[in-house]
């Protein structure tokens, strides 16, 4: 299976920077360029192994995605359930791991995938490496902007304070 990702360091620790990437609704939308809409869903608010979320791409493809692993604050991990025909498989995972100094965390963003129909494959998963790899570099850029936007930050931040009540 093709495997893209993009790597970003940003200026936050690393609970922080995952706190980011889990972000939905609103909040993702102020950073995340992929997406028009996202939402957990079952009636769940918040991220959990097990946990199944609702994506609509700016383009207008849906797919809803189950969490295969979460585990604050260095990795989550999500496995696709439903999605666009010409997807079979899609999974894509985030670790975070505080750099050197401490002062920041290198943010890693991965996809894997394999594509259908068989016959049509190794083309599609060609021309997916490429379309899905400028998508996650642009996404990760998006990420670093949310992690300095105060507007974010002020609600992750509230989310820890309330999450440790």
């Amino acid at each position: 299976m093709p495997l893209v990702s993009a790597q970003i360091v940003v200026p936050v620790d690393p609970a922080t920077a995952f706190a980011v990437s889990q972000t939905t609704g609103v909040l993702r939308k102020r950073w995340d360029p992929f997406i028009s809409e996202q939402r957990h869903l079952d009636g769940k608010t918040v991220a959990a192994k097990g946990v199944r979320t609702f994506t609509r791409q700016r383009l207008g493809f849906t797919m809803i995605s189950r969490y295969a692993s979460f585990a604050p604050p260095t990795s989550a991990g999500m496995m696709m359930e439903s999605g666009p025909w010409f997807f079979e498989k899609l999974g894509g995972g985030w670790r975070f791991t505080p750099t050197d100094d401490g002062t920041s965390t290198l943010a890693v963003w991965k996809y894997n995938f394999a594509c259908r129909p068989a016959w049509l494959a190794p083309i599609a998963e060609w021309i997916g490496a490429r379309v899905l790899g400028y998508e996650i570099r642009a996404r990760i850029r998006g990420f670093a902007k949310g992690c300095a936007d105060p507007v974010v930050l002020a609600a992750v931040r509230e989310q820890q304070t309330d999450a440790g009540s």
